[in-house]
């Protein structure tokens, strides 16, 4: 299902601010080569995570999934000055690529790329999360949510991605098994009464959620 109309998309971008030229390098490499293309963040996607880091100024960036780099560059934006952002790939060639741009664009100093399964290394972190990006495998958000609320800093936020699915959580029977896993993942952040949250119609969709204030 087309859940964006293609002409809106196209005016959002014209009237966006461009990538910078190291967004668009990966971002063309990405399409050219990339069997898996469409995963990438892009560039209306990337400006609002670049935006979000550029307002909460985090010291600390969590990002679960971080395909060829792209969001992770995006997320440093606002990074301060003493900070760092830890990366998790678990697909050994999207790692590597990650890395290599990592590298070619000087932010390797302050970016960590971990390789394997995000829930095994996430309980490794000893770091309260100043920002979370979620983008990996559906059926595990839960597990990762349940993982970072503890872990969340007092101005933490979350943004869970693929909160949509590809508009099949709109249909009156979902079925597909990720369709489903993002279905139950929504419920469960509404139904939690430690956070708050508000789902954002961009691209396919990314839930931003927060603790409430006590």
């Amino acid at each position: 299902m087309e859940i964006i109309n293609h002409l809106a998309e196209t005016y959002a971008d014209l009237f966006s601010s461009p990538e910078s030229p190291e967004l668009a390098t990966i971002n063309q490499e990405t399409m050219e080569t990339h069997p898996k293309a469409h995963m990438l963040s892009g560039k209306i996607q990337g400006q609002f995570l670049s935006f979000i880091s550029s307002m909460l100024q985090p010291k600390y960036i969590l990002e679960i999934g971080s395909f060829t780099g792209y969001s992770a560059m995006c997320l440093l934006k606002g990074i301060q000055q003493e900070g760092h952002l830890h990366t998790i790939e678990i697909r050994e060639e999207d790692a590597n690529t990650a890395e290599a741009n990592f590298v070619k664009y000087n932010a390797n100093k302050q970016v960590t790329l971990h390789r394997g399964n995000a829930l095994d290394i996430i309980e490794q972190l000893p770091y309260q999360w100043d920002l979370v990006f979620i983008d990996a495998d559906k059926t595990a958000y839960i597990k990762y949510y349940e993982l970072l609320v503890p872990r969340l800093s007092e101005k933490g936020l979350i943004l869970a991605d693929n909160v949509l699915f590809h508009g099949e959580v709109l249909e009156e029977r979902i079925t597909g098994k990720n369709a489903k896993a993002i279905q139950a993942f929504n419920e469960h952040v509404q139904n939690d009464p430690r956070t708050e949250q508000v789902i954002i119609t961009i691209r396919d969709g990314i839930s931003l959620i927060k603790l409430k204030n006590k």
